[in-house]
């Protein structure tokens, strides 16, 4: 076994009393990745003419139905994880539990409802609000920090994860500290977030191809965080998580889409057709003056 030298503590609550007043850091963090996301949006949408006020109105509604499509998920694909008693439990959001998937989705239609009807560009909201998302996304997993869950397989390493025994998965006991997921996806979002930032600088991106590119980034990381991580209650496929599946599909999709739309579609929405091969010409007869040839 070898010599642990470095590990990242675990806050040994998740809650600070602030005299009568308990804090849920859990949901501390979600409200700190709300902000952000607004603010990175609204920095971008209002350099393109748009105003914050359609900022606002997209994040009070996109922000309601994303938690409750986030906690869907959660309950519908991890029944068992859900807190006793159930009826209960189904409601307690600030004790962790929220799935990416059903949040984006939900999230995203509402606010794309909101832009259609005040006639702006829905392409154009998605482009501005796709690095805010994914800065959301990283600093939302402060709040499993604070939690101690959904860390990854057992380790070692420097930067290994400690974690109380009440919070370790059966047949875990025994392992003191395990991957930081956590700190995995936090760091990879901040980082596609500057990706982002320099793709639409650098290159001419047809809108909505950054968020697609949003969720590329993402899922092709999520793939390889659901290899690693252990916590119970997920579902398994094949052999492989639910969620692995899920954010396969997603870059599947998402990347068949990017090359489609930036390359293979024209501007009047067509699929541009294949290039003809022209076929190599032999040497041409002279014609002599003063003669026509005639078809035969």
């Amino acid at each position: 076994m070898s010599l642990l030298l470095a590990s990242i503590p675990s806050p040994s609550n998740g809650t600070i009393s602030l005299g009568p007043l308990t804090v849920h850091m859990y949901g501390l963090m979600l409200l700190a990745a709300i902000v952000a996301c607004v603010w990175l949006t609204g920095v971008r949408w209002t350099r393109t003419g748009g105003d914050w006020d359609l900022v606002m109105r997209c994040a009070v509604w996109g922000v309601a139905f994303g938690v409750v499509g986030a906690r869907a998920y959660h309950v519908l694909t991890s029944w068992s994880e859900v807190p006793d008693p159930k009826w209960k439990g189904v409601f307690e959001v600030w004790e962790g539990g929220l799935g990416v998937w059903g949040g984006i989705f939900l999230g995203v239609l509402a606010g794309i409802v909101i832009v259609r009807r005040e006639g702006a560009s829905v392409r154009g909201m998605m482009d501005a609000v796709a690095p805010g998302l994914l800065l959301a996304q990283g600093i939302g997993r402060l709040g499993n920090w604070w939690n101690q869950e959904l860390f990854g397989k057992p380790t070692d390493l420097p930067w290994a994860l400690q974690i109380d025994p009440a919070h370790r998965p059966a047949g875990y006991f025994e392992d003191p500290t395990f991957h930081p997921t956590f700190l995995y996806e936090l760091v990879w979002n901040v980082l596609g977030v500057l990706v982002l930032l320099w793709l639409e600088r650098r290159f001419r991106i047809r809108r909505p191809g950054l968020f697609a590119l949003y969720i590329s980034w993402y899922t092709a990381f999520r793939c390889y965080e659901e290899v690693l991580r252990i916590d119970p209650g997920s579902h398994h496929y094949l052999g492989m998580r639910l969620n692995f599946w899920v954010s396969l599909g997603c870059f599947l999709v998402a990347t068949g889409f990017f090359v489609w739309w930036q390359f293979l579609r024209r501007e009047d929405g067509r699929s541009r057709p294949p290039r003809e091969r022209k076929l190599p010409q032999g040497p041409r007869m002279a014609v002599p003056k003063g003669r026509v040839r005639r078809g035969r």
